[in-house]
């Protein structure tokens, strides 16, 4: 069955890989980011639809479903995949990059539940991009970790709360992505540079969410962890 499929963080990386998925395989894709150009042309390369989408706004989100609603007279599927990750060590005191992460990662993550499950009627699917820095933590990461650990756990206790609402878990590896553009701190950048040299294509995470969407509604895929083989 296709889908009508409402995806956060669409102008690039694996929000943009996973709509080019999901959209040749036949879903409805509407797609949600604060870059409108790109999704503007996104949207025109693979047929599907967009609206802007500052996911740190719970009213920004709820217009975004409102107007998936709109167009497609249902939402099927929420891909929570906007996140930021300037990573840096916590000695060096880059609060307001910590508040931007739990502003991203977290808070982000709940708007998005919040504005789609009233939308949602006999079934739904929520599938949340995490890491897998959710199950591990390394220097440098703590606040990144954490916040996505918390995504990991909100994806749990929200299984957890219905017999109908299907919950997955994408926790990617090193993927290919602009996330690490958003390190500001020179040793964590020089890290990370060297962390990404077996970085996965972005379409290798959007075929897994692909394959959690198509499933029986029966079958709750809950968690999919894919990371480079080389990755430790």
């Amino acid at each position: 069955m296709n889908k009508v499929v409402l995806i956060s963080g669409a102008s690039s990386g694996i929000g943009e890989a996973t709509a080019r998925v999901l959209a040749a395989a036949g879903h409805q894709v509407f797609l949600g980011a604060r870059r409108v150009d790109r999704l503007e042309a996104l949207a025109a390369e693979i047929g599907g639809a967009y609206a802007p989408l500052d996911v740190t706004s719970r009213e920004s989100f709820q217009s975004f479903v409102d107007a998936a609603v709109e167009r497609y007279g249902r939402v099927d599927v929420l891909v929570n995949n906007a996140g930021v990750m300037p990573l840096s060590l916590m000695s060096s005191l880059k609060v307001d990059e910590w508040d931007r992460m739990v502003d991203v990662n977290i808070k982000g993550v709940l708007n998005g539940i919040g504005a789609v499950l009233p939308r949602f009627t006999d079934s739904g699917h929520v599938v949340n991009v995490a890491s897998v820095a959710a199950h591990m933590v390394m220097p440098t990461a703590a606040v990144y970790c954490a916040t996505k650990y918390a995504v990991w756990a909100l994806s749990e206790g929200l299984r957890q709360e219905s017999e109908n609402l299907r919950v997955t878990v994408i926790s990617p590896g090193v993927t290919e992505s602009e996330l690490a553009d958003t390190i500001t701190e020179e040793f964590s950048a020089s890290m990370m540079e060297d962390f990404r040299k077996v970085a996965i294509p972005a379409s290798a995470i959007g075929d897994a969410i692909a394959y959690a969407i198509s499933q029986p509604d029966s079958v709750d895929v809950n968690e999919i962890v894919v990371r480079p083989v080389a990755q430790r």
